[in-house]
């Protein structure tokens, strides 16, 4: 009988830290593997972010700081939200946490009650449903697929809406298919929460700079629901911080300050140097953000016609973000040369690091088994080899 909480034997670990984690136990042997299976950017950070954490160390910010953050970074959130999105809030309503993940979990911990249900569009980000088991709540999946761009219409939403229906979440951009929602379709499924006022939405825009169609549109803009949209963000993608670990939340005041109530009993304040760089990240521009944004454009390209390339691979042209998500359910009854058959996406994934050395993510973990994940924040030559390790190791199946 096993000693640990049933909270922690019912939650699965995570798929993309998993791969990477094969990944680099292989790299380890000297085999040379390519890892598509992060969602981190291959950019280091700006230098201008840098030295303002060098600045915070010489100027002693090396102390506790304030559950929700500090106000000069809830203002300079504040006004990246005015200035960028045209959303008002005051600094009441921002709460900084360890990374744009740890603003999520606060905010399923501070809504879910045991078996609310969370409404969950389908590709989604690995740790979505696993927040919900966490928080006892139970997620309530809409499909999409390759033929709909991987987004929903008001019709799926409104017959995935019951009595018991307490949260949507969803990403756009989106990780892991990069579809982008337009104001237009923002705007339909609005008129299904506006019939629905007991549905909070919780909006992960954690890749928002990384848009290939237009501005970002936000759901919070619509002032008919605003009050119940709950936004997350952070300066990862961005910014090329992910080890920084620093995002946040904006939302009505009530959930702003459960949030701040939570992580003052958790983690308390987040880390004052990346919260003093994360202040010039925002006050200086987006000049870093549009050349790495140009670079990710020029890498989709790439990737894309080398996909279209494989035989019996199917995708689309995602519109945002740093990932493919294509159909890969063809290979599904193949046999390797060992005579292992290919059950599904994971085995697919498995094969590919193991047989072509390339790290990718099967699409069961995103709630989608026909797919498979990869990242395409990689140099262009690491993404031209491993595309063409994985068409060489797919024509090896039969």
């Amino acid at each position: 009988m096993s000693t640990l909480s049933k909270r922690i034997n019912s939650l699965s670990e995570s798929a993309t830290l998993k791969m990477t984690k094969l990944g680099r136990e292989l790299a380890s042997k000297g085999i040379n593997i390519i890892s598509l299976s992060v969602g981190e950017p291959d950019f280091n950070t700006p230098d201008h972010v840098k030295n303002a954490a060098k600045q915070a160390l010489d100027d002693n910010y090396t102390r506790y700081s304030p559950v929700p953050g500090y106000p000069d970074l809830r203002q300079a959130i504040v006004n990246k939200l005015k200035t960028e999105n045209n959303l008002d809030y005051d600094i009441s309503q921002i709460v900084v946490s360890t990374g744009a993940k740890q603003s999520l979990s606060n905010v399923i911990l501070t809504l879910i009650n045991p078996d609310d249900e969370v409404i969950i569009p389908t590709p989604y980000w690995v740790s979505y449903s696993e927040m919900v088991t966490l928080a006892e709540g139970k997620s309530v999946f809409i499909d999409t697929d390759i033929e709909s761009n991987f987004k929903i219409t008001p019709a799926q939403l409104e017959a995935a809406i019951t009595p018991k229906s307490k949260l949507f979440m969803f990403s756009s951009p989106c990780n892991p298919t990069g579809s982008v929602y337009s104001k237009e379709e923002l705007a339909a499924l609005v008129e299904v929460f506006e019939k629905n006022p007991n549905i909070y939405i919780l909006s992960d825009e954690i890749y928002e700079h990384i848009n290939f169609v237009d501005k970002h549109e936000s759901i919070a803009q619509f002032d008919s629901i605003k009050d119940r949209v709950i936004i997350v963000n952070g300066f990862s993608k961005a910014f090329a911080m992910t080890g920084w670990r620093l995002g946040y939340i904006a939302a009505n005041r009530e959930i702003a300050a459960a949030n701040d109530k939570l992580q003052g009993q958790t983690t308390s304040g987040t880390c004052s140097i990346a919260q003093r760089a994360g202040i010039v990240a925002y006050e200086q521009g987006l000049a870093s953000v549009l050349e790495m944004k140009e670079a990710f454009l020029r890498r989709r390209e790439l990737v894309y016609n080398l996909l279209n390339e494989i035989p019996g691979v199917k995708t689309n042209l995602p519109d945002g973000a740093f990932y493919f998500f294509p159909e890969i359910s063809s290979f599904f009854g193949k046999k390797d040369a060992d005579g292992n058959v290919i059950k599904d996406s994971s085995d697919l994934a498995l094969y590919l690091l193991n047989v072509g050395h390339v790290a990718t993510v099967g699409g069961d973990s995103f709630g989608n088994n026909n797919y498979i994940r990869l990242s395409y924040a990689a140099s262009d030559e690491s993404l031209v080899e491993a595309l063409r390790r994985i068409k060489e190791a797919l024509g090896k199946l039969a």
